[in-house]
């Protein structure tokens, strides 16, 4: 998202770049006891509100104001999140989530939502790996692995419910083979998003 948010710059737009669950004081708030190891026995329909409380504040605070103001708005995960991580990780169902964002996201949709596809369990790995650093260069208060120390068949129901989401809404959606090295999945998402913005 950095290197994107770089070069949309570099191209003259104004950029905000922010992340779910997060991107506000409240939603980071947030993102601490969703994804902290140590709340392991939250309830799939707790995590689910969390997720939301957070999307709420967030579109009130950044990407409303931010689409207003005329920016592009990069936002790292969205609803599509909750629905393939809480409706089908955790079996809530789509419908579920989707009621969820009509009602407290009012249906915002991104124009644009990239997909990353790569190996699950190598990404798996790499989260792991990035928030085990993260917590000894922060110390205590970091710990984001919640998710990370999910099951093999969690991550594979994941995964599933990101690619039902791209085969339903292919205008939205366009899926990026992430498995090369960072230069070239930054190439094809710089591809995907000029084409979008005919720049």
């Amino acid at each position: 998202m950095r290197k994107l948010a770089a070069a949309l710059r570099q191209a003259g737009h104004r950029v905000v770049e922010t992340r779910e669950p997060g991107g506000t004081a409240t939603g980071e708030k947030i993102r601490k006891l969703a994804l902290d190891s140590g709340t392991a026995g939250l309830s799939p329909l707790a995590e689910m509100a969390l997720m939301f409380a957070s999307r709420a504040q967030h579109i009130a605070e950044v990407i409303e104001p931010g689409i207003a103001a005329g920016n592009i708005v990069l936002c790292d995960r969205f609803t599509d999140s909750t629905e393939a991580y809480q409706g089908r990780g955790r079996r809530l169902g789509s419908e579920a989530v989707r009621d969820l964002h009509r009602v407290l996201c009012g249906g915002l949709q991104p124009d644009l939502t990239l997909l990353l596809d790569s190996n699950p369990h190598a990404s798996v790995s790499r989260a792991r790996r990035r928030n085990k650093r993260a917590s000894k260069n922060g110390g205590r208060g970091h710990d984001e692995n919640r998710f990370e120390s999910e099951t093999r068949s969690f991550f594979n129901r994941v995964r599933e419910g990101y690619s039902a989401i791209a085969k339903r809404e292919p205008d939205r959606v366009v899926t990026i083979d992430a498995r090369g090295t960072p230069g070239q999945t930054h190439q094809k998402i710089a591809e995907v998003v000029r084409k979008k913005l005919k720049i």
